[in-house]
């Protein structure tokens, strides 16, 4: 029950300061792909964006990558609780929503 109250709070605090021409979804196929967030800044700038609850191991599922490729996304990014940056993988970078949504961060470019 927590993971899903984290991530609603998490996916109300990013909507609430996207820019006017960003689209957010949901993205789930029948296979199991799912990205919790899914947000098009312009054709080019697509994100994808898996929440996690954990602080100990924040990765993502195989779905998760499955459906960025599905989307497109240039973008891949783990939210969690903790205080740290750092990249998961050479695509996938996990940090804190300040850290997204912070006076320097990622959203403050569109």
């Amino acid at each position: 029950m927590a993971g899903g109250s984290w991530e609603g709070w998490i996916i109300e605090n990013i909507l609430n300061v996207l820019p006017a021409n960003a689209h957010a979804s949901f993205y789930r196929t029948s296979a199991g792909a799912e990205i919790d967030l899914v947000i098009e800044f312009d054709e080019r700038h697509i994100w994808a964006i898996e929440i996690k609850r954990s602080l100990s191991d924040p990765k993502p599922a195989k779905g998760f990558y499955i459906g960025c490729e599905d989307v497109k996304a240039n973008g891949q990014f783990v939210i969690y609780p903790g205080e740290e940056t750092y990249k998961l993988d050479t695509k996938t970078t996990v940090m804190s929503l300040a850290s997204l949504l912070g006076q320097k961060g990622l959203l403050r470019k569109f």
